[in-house]
């Protein structure tokens, strides 16, 4: 009787029965201050998180829809407040907040997402000195991208048109607003198709809120992309954006950025006249100098001269000519008397001078070898006889040994 008064609940039908007390509407709409643990941001874009203090945690949920408008991505330990709803996860039947914004505790929103997306593109490399290109320094053409209202496109033209007049392409841009980020993009992108040198980018000062759309991720990205130099010229001096860190110059001002853009005509004036004298000076001297050299080569073509120095080489060479004759007498001399030495030497040992005193030479026929014993020779053979002037052909009848004691 007590199960069929109070009846029975299946878990399914109680989680729905608490989820239907607690989602009543008493805690939609609440704002809860905490420290994000646990976060995850999963594949399809939702997010889901720990929201904890000192004393308790809650688990919460942030579904893709509502954080598509989020400007920064929170992080494990970054004090937050969201604004959400209570809920009941069936499955689980835990109760969960489901997240609809979140803001960061004790900073301001845009300043965090600003801190976080300047982290990001540095880290990536998108601000190194490396990648900055240089301006042109004589541009013949300058595309500019701001509004069309406003005093920014005329400070600009005012600066140009007194420091060094060049051509303009203006592209009307929206410069603050919900599509700002977007006509950015597209006004480089197109600058970037055209024929100028360098891009204007810029914008009057205000807020970090009429600043944010040179903030965006698209807006920096287009700028590194840009094939052309990127002048940044967003808000007043104290005012840094994205844009300036990615842009290959920062100016502090519109006016500043024209200035940079071009050369000042007076002072390319100033150059060219001092150039001018610098040249002249230099002609001056050239000349004064040519016209010595020209003196000088005039007395050195006199006849007189000439003809001196004519005869000073003509002695000169004589007086070679006989050093070098000196010295050849002096070189034959003392060849001729080493001749002469190696003549007598050879002369001494020569066997003509030994057959002059009536020795002779007896070779065997006919292969002319030398008879040194009788037992060289046999009889009948043909010998020949070398005497002082002449030979002697003869057989050999007999031969007979000395006895020598």
């Amino acid at each position: 009787m007590f199960f069929e008064e109070k009846g029975i609940y299946t878990v399914f039908e109680f989680t729905m029965a608490v989820k239907g007390i607690l989602t009543g509407g008493q805690f939609n709409d609440v704002w809860i201050r905490g420290e994000i643990s646990n976060f995850k941001n999963h594949t399809s874009g939702h997010r889901y998180f720990t929201l904890k203090d000192k004393n308790s945690s809650l688990q919460c949920v942030m579904f893709k829809w509502h954080g598509e408008n989020l400007r920064f991505e929170p992080e494990h330990g970054m004090k937050v407040l969201v604004l959400g709803d209570l809920d009941v996860y069936e499955q689980r039947g835990q109760y969960q907040l489901r997240v609809r914004a979140i803001r960061p505790d004790g900073i301001g929103e845009l300043y965090k997402a600003y801190e976080q997306l300047k982290n990001n593109l540095a880290l990536e490399g998108l601000f190194s000195p490396e990648h900055k290109k240089a301006l042109p320094r004589f541009p013949k053409k300058i595309g500019i991208a701001t509004s069309e209202t406003g005093a920014v496109l005329h400070d600009i033209l005012t600066v140009l048109k007194r420091r060094y007049p060049v051509s303009i392409l203006f592209v009307p841009t929206i410069v603050q607003g919900e599509y700002a980020a977007s006509s950015i993009v597209h006004s480089i992108g197109l600058l970037n198709r055209t024929n100028v040198d360098l891009i204007i980018l810029g914008r009057g000062g205000g807020s970090l809120e009429d600043l944010w759309s040179f903030n965006e991720e698209a807006v920096a990205r287009a700028i590194f992309c840009s094939k052309l130099p990127v002048i940044s010229a967003v808000g007043h001096e104290t005012d840094y954006t994205i844009a300036d860190f990615v842009a290959d110059v920062r100016a502090p001002t519109p006016s500043a950025a024209a200035e940079m853009a071009v050369p000042d005509r007076q002072e390319l004036f100033n150059m060219v006249k001092r150039f001018r004298e610098i040249l002249i000076e230099r002609q001056r001297r050239d000349i004064s100098d040519r016209s010595i050299q020209v003196a000088e080569l005039g007395k050195c073509a006199d006849p007189h001269l000439f003809r001196e120095k004519l005869e000073n080489y003509v002695q000169y060479i004589d007086d070679m000519t006989l050093r070098k004759m000196r010295s050849i007498e002096r070189m034959l001399e003392k060849r001729t008397s080493a001749f002469r030495e190696c003549t007598g030497k050879l002369d001494a040992v020569s066997p003509l001078r030994t057959l002059s005193r009536g020795y002779s030479i007896t070779i065997k026929l006919p292969g002319k070898t030398p008879v040194r014993s009788i037992s060289d020779v046999e009889k009948n053979d043909n010998i020949q006889i070398l005497v002082n002037d002449g030979k002697i052909k003869c057989d050999v009848n007999d031969k007979e040994e000395y006895k020598w004691k």
